[in-house]
C-alpha cells in the first residue's frame, strides 16, 4: 500500500509540475531553474501533506485529552501562519539548494587537489547500503548537532531575544513548534543544510529527513496530555517532555538544571540530554512561556507580540537588548 501511495504521489508531483509549474516557469523566462523548481513542486507537495496529516490526527487528540482546555483561537492562526511559511518549503528549500551548489564547486576544488569528498554511508559499508538503515544515521546524526543549535540559542543573549519568541507561547499547540522568529529559522536551516552536504545527504534524502522530523517535533507541542512511559520517553521526545522544556521557571531557565541553564533540549533523542546531563524527566504537564513575559509580580509584563510582525519586530528589538545578558 505504501508503494502505491508513492506512486500517487510521484504521478501527481509530475503532473502538476508539468501541466502548471513548467508552463509558468517558461512564461516568466525562467527556464534555468526547472529542476530546482521540480524539487521544488515536491517539497511544496510534502508540506501541504503534512499540515493534512497534522490537522486529521492531532487535532483530534487535543480536543481528546488537552493539557490546556480553553486555547486563544488567535494564538493558533499565527502559528498556522508560521507553520504554512515553513511546511512549504519557503526556507529549508531556498537554503539547501543555494548551498548545494556552492558545495559541488567545493567538492570539484578538493578532487582537484586529490582530497575525496566525505560520505558518511562510506564509513560503513553494505549496512548503509538499506535505504532505511541509510535515513536512520542521518537522522541520528542530524539530531544531534539540532541538540547543540538548540542549546547553544539559551546560552547567548542575543540568540535568546530570537528563540525566546518560540518560548513565549502561553497556549502551545499543533502549529507552534514552527512559531520562530526568521531571523532564527534562516541560522538553523544553513547550519543543518551544511552539515547534510558535509555528510553527504542527496536532495532527496534530506526532503524526508526534515519531513520526518518536523511531524514528530509537531506531536511533541501539540496540546496534549501524552507521554511514552519510563523507557518510552528515554527513545523519543515525546509532548510530556518537551512540555517540561517549555515550563515557566524551568525548562529554559539557568535553575532548570544543566551548565548552559534549562534542559530537555533535545530534538527527536533524548539520549543527548541523558548523556550530556540536561535531561529532566518530570510527570507533570506544565504551563508554558516565558517567567518575564508574566505581569507583576511574578514577572516583568514582558511583549513579545501578538501579531506575525509584531513578534518579527520584537524579537530583533529583544536580541539587542539581550545581547550583553545571559537567558533569563
Amino acid at each position: 500500500m505504501i508503494h502505491t501511495l508513492v506512486e500517487w504521489f510521484s504521478d501527481f508531483h509530475g503532473w502538476l509540475f508539468q501541466t502548471v509549474v513548467q508552463p509558468l516557469l517558461y512564461m516568466l523566462t525562467l527556464g534555468d531553474v526547472t529542476e530546482e523548481a521540480f524539487d521544488g513542486t515536491e517539497w511544496f507537495l510534502l508540506g501541504l501533506l503534512e499540515l493534512a496529516i497534522l490537522f486529521i490526527v492531532l487535532r483530534p487528540l487535543e480536543a481528546w485529552v488537552p493539557v490546556k482546555k480553553e486555547i486563544d483561537p488567535s494564538a493558533r492562526r499565527i502559528d498556522f501562519l508560521y507553520s504554512c511559511i515553513h511546511r512549504l518549503g519557503a526556507f529549508t528549500l531556498v537554503v539547501f539548494f543555494l548551498l548545494d551548489p556552492l558545495f559541488d564547486l567545493i567538492a570539484g576544488h578538493l578532487r582537484l587537489l586529490g582530497v575525496v569528498h566525505f560520505n558518511l554511508e562510506a564509513l560503513w559499508p553494505g549496512v548503509t547500503d538499506v535505504p532505511l538503515v541509510a535515513f536512520l544515521i542521518y537522522l541520528v546524526v542530524l539530531d544531534f548537532f539540532d541538540y547543540w543549535y538548540h542549546r547553544a540559542s539559551h546560552q547567548f543573549g542575543w540568540w535568546w531575544g530570537l528563540h525566546s519568541l518560540h518560548h513565549s507561547q502561553l497556549d502551545m499547540n499543533l502549529w507552534s513548534d514552527n512559531r520562530n522568529h526568521l531571523l532564527d529559522d534562516l541560522l538553523r536551516d544553513i547550519y543543518l543544510a551544511v552539515i547534510a552536504l558535509v555528510i553527504g545527504v542527496e536532495p532527496s534524502q534530506y526532503v524526508l529527513l526534515v519531513a520526518a522530523s518536523r511531524m514528530l517535533q509537531s506531536l511533541q507541542h501539540a496540546n496534549v496530555r501524552v507521554h511514552f512511559g519510563a523507557i518510552g520517553e528515554r527513545l523519543l521526545v515525546s509532548p510530556r517532555y518537551h512540555r517540561t522544556h517549555h515550563a515557566i521557571g524551568i525548562g529554559h531557565e539557568s535553575k532548570g538544571g544543566g551548565t548552559l541553564g534549562g534542559c530537555n533540549f533535545a530534538v527527536l533523542f533524548p539520549v543527548w540530554d541523558i548523556v550530556f546531563r540536561t535531561a529532566r524527566f518530570s510527570r507533570e504537564f506544565a504551563m508554558t512561556g516565558i517567567r518575564d513575559q508574566l505581569p507583576p509580580p511574578e514577572g516583568k509584563g514582558r511583549d513579545y507580540g501578538r501579531g506575525f510582525w509584531a513578534q518579527q519586530w520584537l524579537g530583533l528589538k529583544h536580541m539587542r537588548e539581550f545581547a550583553r545578558r545571559k537567558t533569563s
